[in-house]
């Protein structure tokens, strides 16, 4: 791992055609550890020439810069040609050539790969056990009996009953809303709410490292396992762990109990008790859903997605979904088998969760291939005996389809994403795993080009910019401008609180009075969060959800945010200050946005223009740079006039501090400078910033180019809790 500060030129290659165009130069430091995929990917953060289509050459001698290349040794100065028609290079046929070489190294990997698969197996012969496959049903046929208490009516009732189901519903239905989809079918709510499931688990059980002392609350030390009490066998609890008390010495049991009932009541445990009770959940919640076991020491779920029309990874402890490779990439676990166990019986999907089959069958040692489909097909037989016509065909059709897609799953491309170690657990306890994974490896995506939905923000925005503005201009004094401000607030409070397919909330005699001078501002207000006043028959006023009512779940969170924004501005004296208002009118809405990276399944580039103050964009390896363009709609232009940077909610560490933001009239072909900032820092969390914009030229599409964070070399992230854009379109 070596530091180094590249000095890249754009323009054409000596020689070359391309004259006349300005030469641009810019400054690259990297990390040699990261390979050139990522310097790639920083040269096309300043350059807006894709990696596919960079051609890296060094100034000093003409050679290009490709994978086989020593980074550490290499000339600071290059320079990178687009390969395209400019650059006198015919991109069709370079790709065709990329492509060919492509192909054949895939079939030259696919080859070798067949070939050690077959002498895995064959030395597979000589390793296994000759017991007629008995030591490995023992180690999968006693959890039938665990998974059919998920099929209990009356324990799916009780599970229902501890979740806050319209809570999660509306989130659900927030967060399709959010990728524009605001009339949802029933099988994208349903996916939609699995996932809300996933995350509420996820903050709502503990996870147990060492138990607090019973008697004092005190940190405590295992000494060791004892022998179970009548009332924890009861509950499945056939281990117990004991723990010292580092403080007053006392003895507390930690009863490892797999009852699913029981679980609901302590809400405690390691991936054993999480997996089990999150596919209890599952279950109790209608999904087909099956508890999985990996051989290597760990377990999660899996739930029959109508939406994909697939099987579906879901692993509670980490709160991560549909990556099954987070284990073999991500842990750096060497799987051997992993077996999926559900009342319909057990099945082997190794083969989803690993792109190197020949290395796992090697560490398939317990019985033969045959032997363990034999097995697994008698256990199966056992618990579908009894199950109508219907209902069986069913089952072996969707046996069928998993069985074609596991069959090419492990032979498809490993995936060139960062996956990360294992985050839930003490460091100590994952070190001891062998589960942290690659140092800094992040849980990142290459981002799609995702569509702003936030139309309502600049909506709220203009309605109290307007009702700000009528304060300044009648001189409403301070102490009654947050007087009303703080009933906005609690009025916004209760809706919230409420039902969100039924809001409503009555306006008091006081509330009243209040709003009655500037009720026209007040009811522009309502209109943005889509809500609206009436008047009942009998005298008292109300205010109801109007329309949709997710699209004021969409809203009312921005403006409870705007709202505490603009008290906590008055509080410290900081209102009616010309250019740096907030909120203010011309906030730019509804373009699309595509980002150098981003963090899932939050964190999401979307996420910095939601006008949430505790969202965020979030880019994994961005701490030395990263890029965000911004396009307009509806092929709209517009002379950005001025924009806020908000800090995100924690790790100030990631701030931005240098950055440039560029205009383009073409769509993004070619950039101009219209603003440079240098050494920006943000006082505290939630601070934000406004910056004007000098250069001014009509634009359709604005590029952020995030250079440097605050510590940019302890650190590897880079984040932003909210970007505003303000300027006239045309």
């Amino acid at each position: 791992m070596v530091a180094r500060r590249f000095v890249v030129r754009q323009g054409p290659a000596a020689g070359g055609s391309g004259e006349g165009k300005e030469e641009e130069e810019h400054e690259v430091e990297y990390d040699t550890e990261h390979g050139i995929d990522v310097l790639r990917l920083q040269i096309f953060s300043l350059t807006s020439v894709p990696p596919d289509l960079q051609k890296i050459v060094v100034e000093a001698d003409g050679s290009v810069v490709d994978g086989g290349t020593d980074l550490e040794s290499l000339s600071e100065r290059l320079r990178v040609v687009a390969i395209d028609e400019e650059a006198g290079e015919d991109a069709a046929a370079v790709a065709a050539v990329e492509a060919a070489r492509a192909q054949e190294k895939s079939d030259e990997e696919f080859a070798r790969m067949l070939q050690a698969e077959e002498e895995a197996l064959l030395l597979q012969q000589y390793s296994v056990q000759n017991d007629g496959g008995e030591v490995f049903r023992q180690r999968v046929e006693p959890y039938m009996s665990q998974v059919l208490m998920y099929e209990d009516p009356v324990l799916q009732e009780a599970a229902r009953k501890t979740v806050p189901i319209h809570e999660l519903e509306e989130k659900a239905l927030v967060s399709l809303a959010k990728e524009g989809n605001f009339h949802p079918s029933k099988d994208e709510e349903n996916h939609a709410f699995l996932l809300q499931l996933l995350f509420w688990f996820k903050q709502s059980f503990r996870w147990v490292n060492a138990p607090p002392c019973d008697s004092c609350g005190c940190e405590t030390s295992n000494v060791g396992m004892g022998n179970p009490l009548p009332s924890e066998i009861e509950f499945g609890a056939l281990r117990v762990e004991l723990y010292r008390c580092n403080q007053c010495s006392s003895i507390t049991r930690f009863p490892r109990y797999n009852n699913p009932h029981k679980l609901l009541q302590t809400r405690r445990g390691r991936c054993g008790e999480w997996a089990n009770c999150f596919t209890f959940y599952c279950r109790a919640f209608g999904y087909e859903a099956r508890w999985i076991l990996d051989f290597t020491d760990h377990v999660w779920t899996e739930c029959f997605s109508n939406l994909y029309g697939r099987w579906m990874h879901l692993d509670p402890c980490e709160g991560v979904y549909d990556n099954p490779l987070l284990y073999e990439k991500g842990w750096n676990k060497k799987l051997d088998y992993v077996i999926a166990i559900w009342k319909d019986g057990v099945r082997d999907v190794t083969k989803r969760y690993t792109r190197k089959w020949h290395e796992v069958l090697s560490r398939r040692t317990i019985t033969s291939e045959e032997t363990i489909s034999a097995v697994l097909s008698s256990i199966t037989r056992k618990y579908r005996t009894g199950l109508s016509t219907g209902a069986l065909s069913v089952i072996e059709n969707r046996d069928k389809e998993e069985s074609e897609e596991l069959s090419k799953a492990y032979l498809q491309a490993e995936t060139t994403l960062s996956l990360p170690g294992r985050l839930s657990g003490s460091v100590e306890w994952r070190k001891a795993r062998s589960e942290l994974g690659q140092a800094d490896s992040l849980s990142c995506s290459s981002c799609p080009v995702r569509k702003c939905v936030d139309a309502h923000v600049s909506n709220i925005y203009d309605a109290l910019s307007a009702l700000l503005s009528h304060f300044c201009d009648k001189k409403v004094p301070k102490e009654r401008t947050i007087e009303v401000f703080h009933t906005l607030k609690t009025l916004m409070l209760n809706l919230k609180d409420a039902n969100f397919m039924t809001r409503r909330a009555i306006l008091d005699q006081k509330t009243q009075q209040l709003f009655e001078e500037i009720f026209s501002f007040i009811e522009r207000l309502f209109s943005a969060v889509s809500l609206k006043a009436e008047l009942g028959t009998d005298g008292n006023q109300s205010v109801a959800v109007d329309g949709n009512p997710i699209n004021s779940s969409l809203a009312l969170p921005v403006a409870l945010d705007a709202v505490d924004e603009i008290l906590s501005n008055y509080k410290n004296n900081i209102f009616c200050t010309e250019g740096n208002q907030f909120p203010r009118g011309n906030r730019l809405s509804s373009g699309s946005v595509l980002a150098s990276r981003e963090q899932l399944p939050i964190g999401i580039a979307t996420e910095a223009f939601d006008g949430i103050h505790s969202s965020k964009w979030e880019e994994p390896d961005g701490a030395k740079g990263c890029w965000l363009i911004y396009k307009m709609p509806d092929g709209q232009t517009c002379e950005l006039e001025s924009y806020d940077l908000m800090s995100a909610n924690d790790a100030p560490e990631r701030d931005p501090m240098d950055w440039v933001i560029e205009g383009s009239a073409d769509g993004g072909s070619t950039w101009n400078v219209i603003d440079t900032q240098s050494s920006v820092m943000f006082g505290r969390r939630f601070f934000r910033k406004t910056f004007t914009v000098d250069k001014r030229c009509k634009s359709n599409a604005f590029r952020f180019r995030f250079l440097r964070v605050r510590e940019s070399h302890s650190n590897p992230r880079f984040q932003i809790g909210s970007i505003d854009l303000y300027g006239k379109t045309a």
